[in-house]
C-alpha cells in the first residue's frame, strides 16, 4: 500500500490506520528469550571423537557453539544442487572445529591440545592417516581453505602446501595407502576472475521436452541460465595434486570437475568420476553426466570403465536408479580391484522383474571383462569384503522394507551365494545388527573377523519393549548362530564403539544415563571392568534431574504406541496437569506390528539442543517427545491412502493418555513439529480440535506443488490426486480453528519444503480469518543455525505457547 501525506495529522493518522487495517506488520527485529533459555542455548558443545586406526588414540574436536548471523550472511552460491561459498571455493554452512586433542586409549592420559595451530582456525575434514602416525585436516581462514597435517609423536601442527584447496564436493584431500602423501582437489593455478552475470541477457533461456517420460521430484537451488552454468565450471573445476608430507607436489592429468578421486588400496591408482556437459535445469549435479576412469598415480589414465549419460529419466518409483554401472568402488582387501552394480530391470522399481542388479569386479590391469559377483532379486544396498573366502553383500525392497545380506566366496569359482539375514528393516526387536569393521594397513574398512574368519561381530540397538538396550554379538558363519558377548544394562545407555582388542575382549564403548552425558570408556567383555578415558561434563546441569518416562498406550484400533514423557526439574506426574507441548514426526510402516514397536531408550541422556523441544522444560512445559504417529498400509494398501484418520487417531490416544494420567488438561496441550512434522501440525489442526495451537517448522503444505511424490509417496499427483488433496493442509485451510506459529527458513533447501509453500499456507490461513503469525528466518536454511535466529525462534514459540496454551482461559475444570 502506498501512503500519501498532507498537511494534519488527521490524514496522517488516517494513512497508518489502513496500512494496519490492510495487514502492514510493523516489524521487531530479533527478541531474546529468557535468560534461562539463552543460557541452554548458549551451552557449551561436546566435543566429537574419532578413533585412529591402530587403536590407539582419541581424536577430541572441538565445536564451537552456534554461528552468528554475520557468519552466516556470508556470500552464497546456490546451484546445480549445492550451496558454495564464492570466498573460500568450498561448501558453505559447514559445521566445523576450532581446536583438536590427542588422548591415549591405553594409558588414558591426556588430551592433549595440537600446538601451533592458527588462531581462530575453522578445521574440517580430519582424517588419520592409515598408519595412525599423521592426522590431515583443512583449515579455512579468509578466502582459502589450506592443508594442515599434524605429528602425532609430537602433537604439532604445519600448513603443508600453500595451494587453495577446492572442497565444492566435500572433503578436498584422501591418503594414499602409503600414508607419506595425499591425492588433493586445488584450485588451479591462474584461473582468473569469476565470470560476471551478463546485464543484458544474450536470449532466452530454453527448455524443451521431446516426449520422453521424465519425472522428477522437487529439488532445490539447480542451474537456472547460462551465467549459472558458468559459474558452475568456475568454482567446481580442480586440478587433481599429489601432495607428500615433505610439502612437495605435483599437478597429475588435466584440469576438471571431479566429483569423486579415490586412492586405491596399494596406492598405485586413482579411481576418477568427472562430470561434464551437458548439464540440467531440472536435477543436481549428482545427477549430470559423468565419466569414470581409473588413472595411475602420475595422472595417466589406464582404462575408461564408463561414460554415464544425464539421468535426468530414473523412475520415480523407490528402489529406481539409473541404467548402466553406478555404485562403483576399491574391493578394500585388494591391492587393486574394482566392484560396480548395474541394474538389470531399466532401472525401474516400479515393473516387475525377478532379477533387479548384478555386481561385477574387475581386476588390474583392467584388460579382461568383468566377472559377475552376485545376482540379486533385489535392489543393491552395499558390500562389505574380509577376503576371497568372505564378502557380505546386502540388497533392500522398499515396497516390502526387505533386506537380505548374502554370504560370496570371490575366490570359489561356481559356489553358491549363501543367505546370512532376511528380515524386515520395520521389524526393530528382530534386527541381527550391523557387522563391525576395522581398517587394514591401508586405511581400508574390512570386516572384523576372529582369527580363522568363521565368525563376525555384530552390533545393533537392541530394540525391545523395554526400550534399546545396544548388544554384541559373534556370529558363527559356519552355523549361522549368534552369540550374545555383551548387552547394555539399566540404567545406563551403552553403545559398542569398536573392538579395540580383539584377544583381549577389550572394547571402545559411548556410556550415558539420563543425567550422566555420553563419555568414553574402555570395557573388559569378559569381566565388565571399565576404564573411563573422557570426562565430558555435563552441558546444561540447570536442567539435571528432569523427570523422563517412556510412556505405553494403545491406538482405538489396537496399534500399539508409545511416546517420551519429560517434566521439569523437581517436577512430578502427580504435581500435573501441566502445559503440555506434544512434539511429534509422523512415519509410515507396512506393518501394524511393527509399527508400534518401542524405538527409544529411557536411559539416554537428556541431550538439550538449541533446536529440540527439550528446551522448553526451561519455560515450564511437559513435552510429550516423538509420541509415535504411524501411518500404516499392509499388504496392498498405501499408508496415505488412510494418512488423516491415522494420523487423527494416534494424536488422539496421545492426548487421551496424558489427560487420563492427570498430566494434561484437555485445553492446554500444543502440537509442535518440523519439516513433514510441520505439515503433520497442520493437519491436526485442520482436522481435529485435539489441540490449543501449532506450532509448525519449515514445513510444506500444498501437495499439488510436489507432484512427482513426496515422503514415502509414489504416486504423482495424475495418479492419486485425491490423496494429494486430501493431505495438503493447504486445501483445508478454512478449518483451522486454533492458532498456528509457522517458521520457515528464507534459504531453505530442503527438496519439497520451498519458503513459498509458508508464504501461500500463511496467506490461506489469513484468507479464513484463522488466528496465525508467519516468521521468515533470514539466511536460514532447512534447519536454524545462527545464534540470532535460534534465540528468536524460542521467543517467538514460548510467547506463542504462553499466549495460547499456558494461559488458556478455556482450560477445563474437570481434568
Amino acid at each position: 500500500m502506498r501512503a500519501y501525506c498532507w498537511k494534519g495529522t488527521g490524514v496522517f493518522l488516517l494513512a497508518v490506520a489502513l496500512a494496519v487495517t490492510a495487514g502492514v506488520q510493523a516489524q521487531e527485529g530479533y527478541r531474546l528469550p529468557s535468560r534461562d533459555l539463552v543460557a541452554l542455548v548458549d551451552a557449551p558443545s561436546t566435543p566429537g571423537v574419532t578413533l585412529s586406526p591402530d587403536k590407539k588414540w582419541l581424536l577430541l574436536s572441538e565445536r564451537p557453539s552456534l554461528p552468528s548471523l554475520e557468519e552466516l550472511s556470508q556470500p552464497e552460491l546456490r546451484i546445480a544442487g549445492m550451496r558454495i561459498n564464492p570466498r573460500t571455493n568450498g561448501r558453505s554452512r559447514r559445521r566445523y572445529s576450532t581446536g583438536l586433542q590427542l588422548k591415549s586409549v591405553g594409558r588414558g592420559d591426556g588430551p592433549f591440545p595440537l600446538k601451533r595451530l592458527p588462531s581462530n582456525a575453522r578445521i574440517e575434514n580430519v582424517s588419520f592417516s592409515p598408519d595412525s602416525r599423521a592426522i590431515s585436516f583443512t583449515v579455512t581462514s579468509g578466502e582459502r581453505i589450506e592443508l594442515w597435517v599434524a605429528d602425532v609423536a609430537s602433537r604439532s601442527a604445519h600448513r603443508l602446501t600453500e595451494a587453495r584447496l577446492n572442497a565444492v564436493f566435500g572433503s578436498p584431500c584422501s591418503w594414499l595407502s602409503d600414508s607419506r602423501s595425499l591425492v588433493c582437489r586445488v584450485i588451479p593455478a591462474g584461473r582468473g576472475a569469476a565470470p560476471e552475470s551478463s546485464r543484458v541477457p544474450e536470449g532466452p533461456v530454453l527448455q524443451e521436452s521431446t516426449g520422453r517420460r521424465a519425472p522428477v521430484r522437487t529439488y532445490q537451488d539447480l542451474l537456472k541460465s547460462p551465467d549459472d552454468e558458468k559459474l558452475f565450471e568456475y568454482y567446481a573445476t580442480a586440478q587433481v595434486v599429489r601432495v607428500s608430507l615433505d610439502g612437495s607436489s605435483k599437478n597429475l592429468n588435466q584440469r576438471g570437475i571431479f566429483r569423486r578421486i579415490s586412492p586405491s588400496p596399494d596406492g598405485q591408482r586413482l579411481l576418477v568420476e568427472t562430470v561434464h556437459r551437458p548439464f540440467s535445469y531440472l536435477v543436481p549435479v549428482f545427477r549430470f553426466p559423468y565419466k569414470v576412469e581409473v588413472w595411475d598415480t602420475g595422472g595417466r589414465v589406464i582404462k575408461e570403465i564408463t561414460d554415464r549419460p544425464l539421468a535426468d529419466d530414473v523412475p520415480i518409483s523407490f528402489g529406481s536408479v539409473p541404467t548402466g554401472p553406478r555404485s562403483f568402488g576399491w574391493r578394500p582387501d585388494q591391492p587393486s580391484t574394482l566392484y560396480w552394480t548395474e541394474a538389470q530391470d531399466g532401472g525401474d522399481a516400479g515393473k516387475k522383474a525377478d532379477v533387479r542388479d548384478k555386481v561385477f569386479t574387475l581386476v588390474a590391469p583392467f584388460t579382461g571383462e568383468p566377472r559377475p559377483l552376485i545376482t540379486l532379486a533385489l535392489r543393491y544396498a552395499g558390500i562389505q569384503w574380509a577376503s576371497d573366502d568372505l564378502a557380505l553383500v546386502h540388497e533392500f525392497w522398499w515396497r516390502s522394507r526387505k533386506r537380505r545380506t548374502w554370504r560370496v566366496r570371490s575366490g570359489q569359482s561356481g559356489s553358491e551365494p549363501e543367505l546370512v539375514f532376511d528380515y524386515s528393516t520395520e521389524d526393530r526387536y528382530q534386527n541381527p545388527g550391523l557387522p563391525m569393521m576395522k581398517q587394514n594397513e591401508a586405511g581400508r574398512f574390512v570386516l572384523l573377523t576372529d582369527h580363522d574368519g568363521d565368525a563376525i561381530f555384530l552390533r545393533g540397538q537392541g530394540a525391545s519393549p523395554q526400550g534399546n538396550r545396544p548388544f554384541l554379538d559373534e556370529y558363527i558363519l559356519s552355523k549361522k548362530k549368534s552369540v550374545r558377548i555383551w548387552r547394555s544394562e539399566a540404567p545406563h545407555y551403552e553403545w559398542p564403539v569398536d573392538i579395540v582388542d580383539l584377544k583381549n575382549a577389550l572394547a571402545l564403548t559411548s556410556r550415558e544415563s539420563v543425567d550422566e552425558p555420553a563419555n568414553f570408556f574402555l570395557r573388559n567383555l569378559r569381566s565388565g571392568e571399565l576404564k573411563q578415558l573422557t570426562q565430558f561434563l555435563h552441558p546444561t546441569p540447570q536442567l539435571k534431574g528432569a523427570y523422563k518416562e517412556l510412556i505405553k498406550y494403545k491406538r482405538a484400533d489396537g496399534v500399539d504406541l508409545s511416546g517420551t514423557l519429560y517434566l521439569p526439574p523437581g517436577k512430578k506426574p502427580s504435581d500435573g496437569p501441566f502445559p503440555v507441548l506434544m512434539w511429534a514426526y509422523p512415519r509410515e510402516f507396512k506393518d501394524a506390528r511393527s509399527a508400534g514397536q518401542v524405538r527409544r531408550s529411557p536411559y539416554r541422556f537428556t541431550r538439550i539442543r538449541p533446536t529440540s523441544s527439550l528446551i522448553y522444560l526451561a519455560a515450564g512445559y511437559a513435552i510429550f517427545d516423538d509420541p509415535i504417529m504411524p501411518i500404516i498400509g499392509e499388504g496392498e494398501k498405501e499408508p496415505n491412502d488412510t494418512y488423516v484418520e491415522q494420523l487423527v487417531s494416534s494424536a488422539k490416544a496421545a492426548v487421551d493418555v496424558l489427560v487420563e494420567r492427570g498430566i494434561a488438561d484437555r485445553n492446554r496441550i500444543a502440537i509442535a513439529g518440523h519439516s513433514y512434522g510441520a505439515f503433520m501440525v497442520a493437519n491436526l489442526l485442520a482436522h481435529s480440535d485435539l489441540f490449543a495451537a501449532g506450532v509448525a517448522r519449515s514445513g510444506a503444505y500444498n501437495r499439488t506443488l510436489t507432484p512427482f511424490g513426496f515422503q514415502a509417496e509414489q504416486r504423482t499427483f495424475w495418479q492419486a490426486p485425491e490423496i494429494y488433496f486430501r493431505m495438503s493442509p493447504f486445501m483445508h485451510a478454512d478449518k483451522v480453528n486454533e492458532p498456528i506459529l509457522l517458521i520457515h527458513g528464507e534459504a531453505d533447501n530442503n527438496s519439497g519444503t520451498f519458503p513459498i509453500q509458508s508464504r501461500r499456507y500463511y496467506h490461506a490461513l489469513k484468507g479464513h480469518g484463522a488466528k496465525a503469525r508467519l516468521v521468515m528466518l533470514p539466511h536460514e536454511s532447512h534447519g536454524y543455525r545462527a545464534r540470532e535466529s535460534v534465540l528468536h525462534m524460542l521467543w517467538e514459540t514460548v510467547a506463542w505457547l504462553d499466549k495460547y496454551v499456558a494461559k488458556n482461559q478455556r482450560a477445563s475444570s474437570d481434568n
